[in-house]
């Protein structure tokens, strides 16, 4: 199977790593404890990875594979939530539509400079200009939506201004671009994806749980667990693919069209989400502006895949 024809997989684990974020956000509201709310949605994707290892157990690492594994392989999970932590930190500080611009231009330029210089196990495509000016289309794509959005950066006082934060943000964006490098040398090492999935996501579900217990305040009222859907929990569900997708198909495509893919498809289904109001969003109307962002970042994505 040739590289482009997993381009669509990818796309619809980009729609689905969207739908996830919009469910993440409802379950936080709920949930009140963003800590509890983590852990929450990313227990379900633990359950299910165990379980579908626990099905179909093969095939499995031997120990030549196990002691090839590099020590921080097991470790993309954890980099691939940093982008998490650094939401739950610094979006109410710098503003929604400023964070998620600066975290993707940090992931796409990293994705890209990963696969220049083969990195992680990733074959070395060297500079190839017009990829790097897909990146910079995809920059000014991003830039162009997230000023649509209407937010501004906020200082609520004290610690770091909004704008000496953007170096943390452009870390978290990079850092969620080697966890998807990361968890495909993972899958190589213990051959079988769901074990890998499982292995990935138990370290940043422990971190989430240990968190709770550090700060277990504040905690929803009943009324607010009430108000807790059936499709909320399942948030973590929706985002593993994205995940999943990487731990196959990362080394087939390379991280920077891998990355775009996912990226696009994930920006394009929340200017609906947003559009439309699904799934609790506020709703943010599709203007001209948003769309030519949209454009942009597909024409970069086109440049990226086809070089």
């Amino acid at each position: 199977m040739t590289a482009s024809l997993l381009y669509p997989f990818i796309l619809v684990a980009g729609v689905l790593q969207a739908l996830g974020n919009s469910m993440n956000a409802r379950l936080r509201d709920r949930l009140v404890n963003p800590w509890l709310a983590a852990t929450a949605s990313f227990l379900p994707v633990v359950f299910l990875f165990a379980t579908l290892f626990i099905a179909l157990p093969t095939p499995l690492p031997n120990a030549e594979s196990i002691r090839g594994m590099h020590w921080y392989s097991a470790l993309g999970g954890v980099a691939g939530a940093v982008a998490v932590f650094g939401g739950l930190l610094f979006v109410d500080r710098v503003g929604a539509g400023p964070f998620n611009g600066l975290a993707i231009t940090g992931n796409i330029l990293t994705s890209l400079a990963m696969d220049a210089f083969g990195v992680f196990g990733l074959h070395r495509s060297g500079f190839k200009a017009m990829s790097w000016l897909g990146g910079l289309l995809m920059v000014v794509g991003v830039v162009l939506v997230a000023r649509s959005s209407g937010t501004r950066s906020q200082d609520r006082g004290g610690g770091l201004g909004a704008t000496a934060l953007y170096p943390f943000i452009l870390v978290a964006g990079a850092c969620q671009a080697l966890g998807a490098v990361l968890n495909a040398e993972l899958r190589g090492a213990l051959v079988n994806p769901w074990l890998a999935s499982t292995a990935s996501f138990l370290p940043v579900t422990f971190i989430m749980a240990l968190m709770f217990i550090l700060r277990p305040t504040p905690l929803p009222r009943r009324d607010d667990v009430e108000g807790v859907r059936w499709w909320m929990p399942l948030a973590g569900i929706a985002g593993g693919v994205a995940v999943f997708a990487g731990l196959l198909l990362v080394d087939k495509v390379g991280a920077g069209a891998f990355n775009g893919l996912l990226i696009t498809a994930n920006l394009l289904a929340s200017i609906i989400l947003d559009h439309f109001g699904w799934l609790g969003m506020k709703k943010v109307r599709a203007g001209p502006q948003r769309l030519m962002g949209a454009a942009v970042m597909i024409a970069g994505i086109l440049l990226i895949s086809v070089t």
